[in-house]
């Protein structure tokens, strides 16, 4: 089971991605955040597991570009994934300088999302960081 940190501020789209990823993969979201302090205070707390942390750039308050530039530094080890409607070439680049692993276009590669979730479960991914043991 792959423990997931959602940080998207649209309750639509969050809610979605939850039930999609719980149905589709063995996914377990652990919990979600609207914005890039509660992002930040959930991830700095090290008796929060999670093996995943799906991030949006745009925010309530705050930029998933902070979640990013302050979770790649966490002693934690977790993949770090961007879903966002802005995954233009520079955005990408600037996601994964910040530590991101993969950066998926909302609009588009929901399904690639979905593939991709599914192999770090499977622990088909290579280069994967450590995963927490819940």
């Amino acid at each position: 089971m792959l423990n997931t940190y959602i940080v998207e501020d649209s309750p639509v789209i969050r809610e979605n991605l939850v039930a999609t990823l719980e149905e589709l993969v063995p996914v377990r979201v652990v919990g979600t955040a609207e914005d890039e302090a509660t992002a930040l205070r959930w991830l700095g707390d090290p008796g929060h597991p999670v093996d995943l942390v799906i991030v949006d750039i745009f925010l309530k308050q705050g930029s998933g570009l902070g979640v990013l530039r302050v979770a790649q530094a966490q002693p934690q080890r977790y993949r770090l994934v961007v879903l966002s409607n802005y995954a233009t070439p520079d955005m990408r680049r600037k996601c994964l300088a910040l530590g991101a692993d993969r950066v998926f276009d909302k609009s588009n590669e929901i399904d690639a999302l979905i593939q991709y979730c599914g192999r770090l479960a499977a622990g088909d991914c290579p280069g994967s960081r450590p995963a927490v043991l819940a």
